[in-house]
């Protein structure tokens, strides 16, 4: 299920998004029931889950990131303290983690999973909204069509063997042109709005609450007219 536009997985103001089809990551996807694929390729997916209960896993067969749209997670990994997990925050679930995972009835999260590689370093890594940030790298001047923004990040978590990064990133508005996108990206947006141009010209308004998902390779716009904060899993694919 390959895509090349831009996909909108979630609504802040509950406002329909297109359906997703019912799949799971593998054999052992303990949310197979639950999970929406958005897009998928041979390493990577993403989409949804709805989740209610309990389910204990011996060693979690993928990287996932996720962000919590509704209800609440609360992740247990073996030997560290109950992470409790609230709507508008995030985590990620690295391969190979032994936890326990419950959720009340009607929690939702929006994921972005690493289904090939290994992990050096299982465990539960959070995604908080206040986390510090530090200076970091604005767009080539090539393709913005204005002022340079400031632009600061905080990266929480890192798969070397995949190339997956989750963090908080923000930044000052910018305007740069359609480019191929140079990794696969997930996007919750946690304060501003920004407008994405896909290929085919139509405008995509991520606002404060949205999360949207941007595959590898995907032409994408960026058109941002006030301060932007979001979470952001990013994976660059090989070849």
């Amino acid at each position: 299920m390959t895509s090349s536009a831009i996909l909108l997985l979630n609504r802040a103001s509950g406002a329909p998004v297109p359906p997703f089809l019912r799949g799971a990551l593998g054999p052992a996807d303990p949310f197979a029931a639950g999970r929406e694929l958005a897009w998928s390729i041979p390493v990577a997916a993403g989409g949804c889950v709805d989740f209610a209960g309990s389910v204990e896993i011996a060693a979690f067969p993928h990287t996932e990131a996720l962000v919590v749209l509704a209800g609440a997670l609360t992740l247990v990994a073996d030997g560290a303290a109950a992470l409790t997990v609230p709507a508008g925050s995030g985590a990620v679930i690295a391969r190979g983690t032994r936890l326990r995972i419950e959720a009340a009835a009607g929690t939702r999260w929006a994921f972005y999973a690493g289904t090939a590689g290994t992990a050096l370093a299982p465990g539960v890594t959070r995604l908080t909204a206040d986390a510090a940030l530090s200076s970091s790298a604005a767009p080539p001047a090539d393709v913005l069509t204005g002022p340079a923004p400031q632009c600061r990040s905080f990266n929480a978590f890192t798969e070397e063997a995949a190339n997956l990064r989750a963090g908080l990133w923000d930044s000052t508005p910018y305007a740069r042109i359609s480019r191929p996108h140079k990794v696969s990206e997930l996007m919750h947006v946690l304060d501003g709005a920004v407008d994405l141009t896909g290929a085919d010209g139509k405008v995509v308004t991520v606002a404060k609450g949205d999360t949207v998902l941007v595959p590898q390779g995907t032409p994408c716009a960026w058109d941002s007219r006030v301060h932007v904060a979001k979470f952001y899993v990013v994976h660059e694919v090989a070849g």
